[in-house]
């Protein structure tokens, strides 16, 4: 049996974050730790990780580096600036998916926002060269973007399900937190499916 810290910082989001992979974890026979000690595996809802996590602190490093980062993908020709849409890369050990994009919808957020393929394709090889270069162990990322005379503007990355995903609670199959843990425990994730269209408000 796997136990699993999940590391946090109180944000209110993380409560409905909490809830969806504690349910994951629990169906997978897992359970949740309480101190790093007895943690087989750390589940990062935050930038700020302990040392004991040491195995993710490089990508962590360079997420929070937001000025580096983009600098790099600047470099690779996209524009730089800031978004209100986040693409849900859903990184496994034996390949990635994209999940449907997330909006922010008033003091929420919202999924499904469809994108033309125009905007998609450019987003999609983003998030190949991003985890290629960032050498991206496994779990859910969100590639945070805006859209500016109809191009793709490069924002940020976040290399875990942040506060945007619980849009997918109820709305994708498996959600981005359920994806989260089953990349974490090298489960596969054959497809993602859209069930529905729901918004989150923060409360």
């Amino acid at each position: 049996m796997k136990s699993v810290l999940i590391l946090a910082n109180g944000e209110a989001w993380q409560q409905a974050a909490i809830a969806a992979l504690r349910q994951a974890i629990e169906a997978d026979g897992g359970a949740i730790a309480e101190s790093a000690s007895i943690a087989d595996i750390f589940c990062p809802l935050t930038l700020d990780l302990p040392e004991s996590a040491q195995s993710d602190q490089a990508v962590f490093q360079a997420c929070r580096d937001l000025d580096g980062l983009r600098d790099r993908v600047q470099k690779l020709g996209y524009e730089i600036g800031s978004g209100s849409h986040w693409l849900p890369i859903v990184h496994t050990a034996k390949g990635t998916l994209y999940g449907e994009v997330v909006t922010a919808a008033g003091d929420g957020y919202q999924q499904p926002l469809h994108l033309s393929d125009r905007l998609r394709q450019p987003l999609y090889a983003l998030g190949q060269i991003l985890m290629r270069e960032l050498a991206a162990p496994p779990a859910v990322y969100l590639l945070q973007f805006g859209i500016a005379e109809n191009d793709v503007v490069f924002d940020r990355l976040w290399p875990f399900p942040a506060a945007p995903a619980v849009a997918s609670i109820g709305v994708q199959l498996p959600n981005l937190y359920e994806c989260h843990w089953r990349c974490l425990s090298g489960r596969a994730i054959v497809d993602l499916a859209i069930a529905g269209t729901a918004a989150f408000r923060l409360g």
